[in-house]
């Protein structure tokens, strides 16, 4: 199942895209594509139908936040598995996060275990 998932990965930091990226190759995910903030991952999802989004929290001019608000709103991908990322783990991030219609929240740093747990949920979510 894992390999012929579409994932986007995105983030505005270069050096985590390719962190993810290596990560989920060890847990079996190969087919990744990315992009350096919101906007640019949100005209890759109008054309793409993506299994899975991992975004980051923090980045302009487009938050991940933001970005999970579009992506929730578009009946196309309202549905679409949706994983958070972020260097805080606030309770009220959490929270708005969840509220929001995030699948799961991901605190780095973080292992290939943690990464795939979170993507099982996810999906397993998703599909409920």
């Amino acid at each position: 199942m894992a390999s012929n998932l579409k994932i986007l990965v995105v983030d505005d930091y270069n050096t985590m895209v390719r962190i993810v990226r290596k990560l989920l190759k060890q847990i079996g995910y190969e087919d990744v594509d990315e992009a350096s903030n919101g906007e640019m991952a949100l005209g890759m999802i109008q054309k793409t139908q993506y299994g899975l989004i991992i975004s980051d929290w923090n980045m302009e001019p487009m938050t991940g936040f933001e970005l999970l608000q579009r992506v929730r709103a578009a009946e196309a991908t309202a549905k679409t598995p949706f994983i958070l990322v972020t260097a805080e783990s606030r309770p009220d991030n959490i929270i708005a996060a969840q509220k929001c219609g995030a699948n799961e929240y991901l605190v780095k740093p973080f292992t290939a275990p943690v990464l795939k747990e979170k993507i099982e949920k996810a999906l397993a979510a998703a599909a409920a």
